[in-house]
């Protein structure tokens, strides 16, 4: 139990795992408040989760704020992904880098317009940047998918010689490559999910005529954060193993 508490702690003293939980609880309270207002337009804690939500949600958006500087630090060390071994990835990756990096800043102006702190309407910037963050998915699910059949060649080309000591070696690199293999399908699920609340997010009239029920796009972005959480946590084990 105290270890437990202590990891969530550890969590919690990041900025990115801060994020995560900030986020599946902004997603968790609009899915069971999304629920409990469907049932009941009139029900005080439905109402109250969805407020809660929307504050964690502005939350959120007040800190990416800050996100710029190191996401221009990723995409600079990254650069043109010499070090990549497919051509593929390293494309998708940096036309991923290129997305994230622009997204920030539109969402910012969006921002500030909500605040009145400029004299534009944030509509139109709203829409950008979410169409970023889609296109930032749609990369990314991509390159998960091209990066597990690259794994999986590695994974059959592991073989050993008569020796113990090479057979233990090229379990121990399969169980590796497999390790990546299931963190780049959480990525994919995760992005999938994500993705359904792009879709969503997007004005009204833009791809279609209406949006998804609160409910859903809480369920979606609880199911996404849960993985994060998962992968979080996958990573740990994998680095103490």
């Amino acid at each position: 139990m105290q270890s437990s508490v202590e990891s969530f702690i550890n969590v919690l003293e990041s900025y990115r795992g801060r994020d995560k939980v900030i986020r599946t609880l902004c997603y968790g309270s609009q899915l069971v408040g999304g629920v409990l207002a469907g049932k009941n337009s009139q029900s005080s804690l439905g109402k109250s989760l969805l407020l809660f939500s929307a504050q964690l949600s502005h939350c959120r958006t007040t800190l990416r704020l800050f996100d710029d500087l190191s996401m221009l630090a990723y995409s600079t060390s990254y650069g043109l992904g010499a070090s990549e071994e497919d051509a593929l990835v390293r494309w998708m990756s940096i036309l991923n880098n290129i997305a994230d990096q622009l997204y920030y800043p539109c969402e910012h102006i969006a921002w500030a317009a909500d605040a009145e702190l400029i004299k534009t309407k944030s509509d139109k910037w709203w829409v950008l940047s979410t169409g970023l963050w889609g296109i930032s998915l749609i990369l990314n699910i991509l390159r998960s998918i091209r990066s597990i059949q690259i794994l999986k060649r590695k994974v059959q080309k592991c073989q050993w010689s008569g020796s113990a000591d090479s057979r233990e070696e090229a379990l121990s690199q399969k169980a590796a490559l497999r390790r990546q293999i299931r963190g780049e399908v959480f990525s994919i699920l995760s992005s999938l999910a994500d993705l359904s609340n792009a879709v969503h997010w997007m004005s009204p009239g833009f791809l279609w005529a209406g949006r998804f029920p609160p409910w859903l796009v809480g369920l979606m972005g609880t199911a996404s954060s849960l993985i994060g959480l998962l992968q979080m946590s996958s990573s740990d084990q994998g680095a103490c193993t």
